[in-house]
């Protein structure tokens, strides 16, 4: 069975680096995906990196994670993106979304700015 879990950004902006990172590797240790409201910050993106490599096993490979950040999209008029920076300042980093899932189930992870295509393997073969 495929789990998504989706976290919203309340859910984790008052937690320090060190639990959302754990928080994340525990999730992803128990095979599911999970699509977080917001961004890492890149310091945390790294540290994330680091310790999913200390934490590789036989049953767990590793990770596959992706962003998608609708503010990079370059149609965007100058005074939306002023609007969406004070936003962004104001309400914390809510813009765009993060994937994250096992590499024992995340074939590939395919972006642009705007969306997201996910290809999973099948775990039975």
């Amino acid at each position: 069975m495929l789990t998504l879990r989706f976290i919203p950004y309340n859910e984790i902006h008052a937690l320090s680096s060190y639990d959302r990172i754990k928080k994340i590797v525990d999730l992803a240790k128990e095979d599911q995906i999970i699509l977080i409201e917001g961004k890492l910050k890149k310091t945390e993106e790294v540290e994330l990196i680091k310790r999913t490599m200390e934490e590789i096993s036989d049953k767990f490979k590793g990770i596959e994670i992706a962003e998608v950040n609708p503010q990079e999209n370059k149609d965007v008029q100058f005074f939306q993106k002023v609007k969406d920076e004070v936003i962004n300042f104001l309400l914390g980093d809510r813009i765009g979304f993060t994937v994250i899932g096992p590499a024992t189930i995340v074939k590939e992870i395919k972006q642009d700015p705007n969306k997201i295509q996910l290809l999973t393997k099948d775990k039975k073969k």
